[in-house]
């Protein structure tokens, strides 16, 4: 497979996993989104991170001759238009929920304070809110606490290969079992996130090498594969719906197989994965998930307003999370499919607005024009 190919099959899973994290995010009574899976559906960023290290490794894993600049400039046009962009519409809605509670109407927290405070913009533009424990990771658009931790792990990828030929595999292993150990042990100058995003990253790059590896061996049966595919996906399932308390630790194990195993494109499942509509969820799955905070808030913005206006119990709140109620199992269903719809819709404006423009822009800046597709993800 060469370094151009891209993974049609693993581009389907994010889009999948994408809309798990929207789930995850997204609290209705009586609906899906309270499922013991859904629940747990935050364990899918290790997903990411582990797609993305194996991904990239694709890319530029056996480079010795790697263009920093090009690579630097790629990723950064990759990832910070959408992200700079959704910044930006998060402190204009912190404005307008200012607006609102001048008429009346409260919310969780006043704005402009805690995760919204105006001293975490600039940590979020420099993409380093998720690293520190001086700034709030979760800060304006949370989800992009993983794009904070990506975005500088392509700087040590790229500063691994440049700076190791033969050996880069033990480095990459190295960075796993210290990172690991970080983690645990709850040392060093940097985040929990930060660990657990970099072993993770690294892990993938070390599944990409065992891809290598299996391929040159021979490919895997139809059969073979089809019930690897459905015992992972199975595992995959039952793990984050079960309340096993090492389940995260389980779930990362599982998602490095799955993305070795996925990556063969032999199976029936690999084979659904592969039709228009999953296919364009990978291509949107950024967007997505960049995206769907922003129309959440919205909705339960709006579902506060109408509250205040009837006295209906619209948006409740248990625990530390706010929650939204029409008063009927079957309508609350068809609010979460239409946001579902809602955050697709919105994602693919903003994919061709922003993503494939911003991705034009850094092509530019080198004097290139290839394909957007041939940007790996």
């Amino acid at each position: 497979m060469a370094s151009g190919q891209r993974f049609h099959v693993l581009d389907s899973l994010r889009g999948i996993c994408a809309l798990a994290v929207v789930l995850y995010h997204l609290h209705v009574v009586g609906s899906l989104t309270e499922l013991a899976f859904f629940r747990s559906a935050d364990l899918f960023v290790d997903f990411f991170f582990v797609l993305s290290g194996f991904v990239i490794t694709h890319a530029y894993g056996a480079r010795h001759d790697l263009d920093l600049r090009r690579f630097f400039i790629l990723r950064t046009f990759r990832l910070a238009p959408l992200h700079v962009c959704l910044l930006g519409v998060f402190i204009l809605f912190e404005f307008v929920k200012w607006g609102a509670a001048q008429q009346g109407v409260s919310f969780n927290k006043e704005p402009f304070t805690g995760m919204y405070a105006p001293s975490q913009i600039l940590p979020n533009l420099l993409l380093i809110q998720a690293w520190t424990p001086l700034t709030e990771n979760m800060s304006f658009n949370y989800p992009s606490w993983s794009i904070s931790i990506e975005y500088y792990m392509y700087l040590v990828f790229a500063a691994v290969v440049l700076c190791t030929s033969a050996r880069r595999v033990l480095v990459w292993a190295g960075i796993v079992i210290g990172a690991g150990a970080l983690l645990y042990s709850g040392a060093g100058p940097f985040t929990a996130l930060a660990y657990k995003g970099l072993a993770c990253f690294f892990a993938g790059a070390l599944c990409y090498k065992v891809f290598e590896i299996l391929r040159r061996k021979g490919q895997l049966g139809f059969r073979v594969a089809s019930l690897l595919e459905v015992l992972a996906g199975g595992l995959i399932v039952w793990t984050l719906s079960s309340d096993d308390p090492n389940k995260a630790v389980l779930a990362s194990g599982l998602f490095c197989l799955t993305v070795t195993l996925y990556a063969f494109d032999a199976g029936v499942v690999s084979s659904l994965l592969k039709m228009r509509l999953f296919e364009l969820l990978g291509r949107l799955s950024y967007s997505i998930y960049l995206t769907h905070v922003i129309i959440l808030s919205v909705l339960i913005l709006l579902f506060m307003v109408l509250e205040k206006k009837t006295g209906l119990t619209l948006a409740p709140v248990f625990g530390d999370f706010r929650y939204l109620d029409s008063g009927y199992v079957w309508l609350n269903n068809l609010i979460v499919a239409l946001v579902l719809l809602a955050v697709v819709g919105i994602s693919f404006v903003t994919y061709h607005l922003i993503e494939v423009n911003g991705q034009k822009l850094g092509r530019r800046l080198l004097g290139q024009r290839m394909p957007v597709q041939a940007v790996p993800g």
